[in-house]
């Protein structure tokens, strides 16, 4: 179990999506959300605040008599139901879910508690709420998305639960729960916020983490296979360039690498030993660019991916309301914390980063597959007879037109703003398509990955290496060979490349 308290860490939120652990909300939360709810209940009763006694957007110019204001909470979440597309995966809304109830415990939302318990049930039940693809424009937060997600809690629309579809009213009767309520301010709470972008960055910045590992143990078990010098990864070569992320890579390859046989020592070899009579090496003195800048690749992007979650995690810290309730200082105040430019500009950053660990891959993959590259291997790590059989041909299209794909979409969608809503959202943030965007890349690099994962192990077994590898990356080999077989007569490998792929990411 999981306390809630004021704040979630990236270990934490891992921890409820793909862990099972469930979450709880801790008195001195429920207090802040309670405090907060009552203070804006008296607030509002003789002055105008938006959402509570006007109009939404730009019909905020218009005043919502007394007798209206709970059909006015309801009309935002009915209103706003308005998505398109293939509903989100189930991991997306529920991390939308748990961001959502991290901004309420803040103590700024006016929410009643009742809607912060349902929603916290919705989370420990894997009830998910349909919510389409498209709709938002991140600003005013995630109107359209966040609107699904009320509307299942107000009883209406659809939810999943163990993989079925039920009618929302169905599985409330089901599970023994009932709709929230409208108190004050239910509606435009539930729906004005960043919480949807905000839970696919979150899910984003996990897989990323995991991709930069096995990036990593792909590089290393590429150099081993390749018998690559190890002063690449020297730390004295490192400290000279003064990037931690450089230096962190080099590290982690150095732990992946230890006990390894096949990592030559340069200066036994070319140091100490005399070739004033050697003209020509029968080794390469220095790899292709994609094996010895290994740590000059991923340092940027381990940075790159260290600053987004920093940011990602602050805001799902943060209050993304409009208005702000502000009981400690006894006013409300009025601006834009609902805008999502944080989370689209670091979600652009990481699909470009993570394209770049994708194109990294690729070209180690290519060495592999090409013969008159790495002198050392059959042509496409063919482990079959040579012009009968063809290896892993056919898997380097995949990759490299997977890798193309990640390259279209890495353009920048932060700065695609369209002016809407009768030009009050004149500029917004994308943010979720910019999350989503990113999700696609990172989802196509676990493919890339997969397939080169695959080539690796071809290669160990062409050359006979098994025995000579360092213990860690003898142990992924291992993991490789256990869902993709060595084979040298044709067959179809896209059932093996799905195979590998879920163990990648999970």
């Amino acid at each position: 179990m999981i306390t809630l308290d004021r704040e979630l860490t990236l270990e934490q939120v891992e921890a409820l999506l793909f862990e099972n652990e469930k979450l709880a909300v801790s008195a001195a939360a429920r207090k802040r959300v309670e405090d907060s709810c009552a203070f804006l209940a008296e607030y509002s009763s003789d002055k105008v605040i938006y959402g509570i006694n006007t109009g939404f957007g730009p019909m905020a110019q218009y005043r919502v008599p007394d007798k209206d204001l709970k059909q006015l909470q309801y009309n935002i979440i009915r209103s706003h139901s308005t998505g398109a597309g293939e509903p989100l995966p189930d991991i997306y809304v529920k991390a939308a879910m748990i961001a959502r109830v991290v901004t309420f415990v803040q103590g700024y939302s006016g929410i009643h508690w009742s809607s912060v318990a349902l929603l916290t049930e919705f989370i420990n039940r894997d009830i998910i709420p349909k919510v389409p693809s498209h709709g938002s424009v991140g600003a005013s937060g995630d109107l359209v998305q966040l609107a699904h997600i009320a509307l299942a809690l107000i009883g209406e629309g659809e939810v999943r639960h163990k993989g079925r579809w039920y009618k929302t009213s169905d599985i409330m009767k089901q599970e023994g729960l009932h709709p929230i309520r409208i108190y004050i301010r239910e509606g435009l709470a539930l729906t004005n916020g960043t919480s949807m972008m905000t839970g696919i960055a979150l899910v984003n910045m996990i897989m990323a983490g995991r991709l930069v590992y096995w990036s990593m143990m792909t590089s290393s078990l590429m150099n081993e296979v390749a018998s690559s010098y190890g002063d690449f990864l020297d730390d004295r070569l490192q400290a000279v360039k003064r990037h931690g992320g450089q230096a962190a890579i080099a590290k982690g390859m150095r732990d992946l690498l230890e006990g390894s046989k096949m990592i030559r020592d340069r200066k036994k070899e070319l140091y100490d030993n005399g070739h004033k009579d050697v003209s020509v090496f029968d080794r390469k003195v220095q790899p292709y660019y994609s094996l010895r800048c290994v740590p000059q690749v991923l340092g940027p992007v381990y940075e790159t991916l260290s600053n987004a979650e920093n940011t990602v995690v602050d805001e799902l810290n943060s209050s993304s309301d409009n208005p702000v309730v502000d009981r400690e200082n006894g006013t409300v105040l009025h601006g834009g914390n609902f805008h999502g430019d944080y989370v689209s500009f670091e979600m652009d950053k990481v699909k470009i980063a993570v394209t770049k660990m994708t194109m990294l891959a690729e070209r180690q993959l290519n060495y592999l597959m090409h013969d008159k590259l790495n002198g050392i291997l059959p042509p496409f790590v063919n482990l079959g007879r040579l012009g009968l059989n063809y290896g892993m041909q056919a898997a380097q299209f995949t990759a490299t037109s997977t890798t193309a794909e990640c390259q279209t979409l890495s353009m920048p969608n932060y700065v695609h703003s369209i002016p809407n809503n009768n030009d009050n959202q004149d500029i917004v943030s994308m943010g979720t398509n910019s999350a989503l965007l990113a999700a696609k890349v990172i989802d196509n690099s676990f493919q890339v990955m997969a397939i080169h994962s695959m080539a690796l192990a071809n290669a160990v077994d062409a050359l006979g290496i098994q025995g000579m590898l360092a213990p860690a990356t003898k142990e992924f080999y291992d993991d490789i060979r256990g869902m993709f077989p060595a084979f040298s007569d044709d067959k179809p490998l896209y059932r093996f490349v799905e195979r590998v792929t879920d163990f990648l990411k999970n």
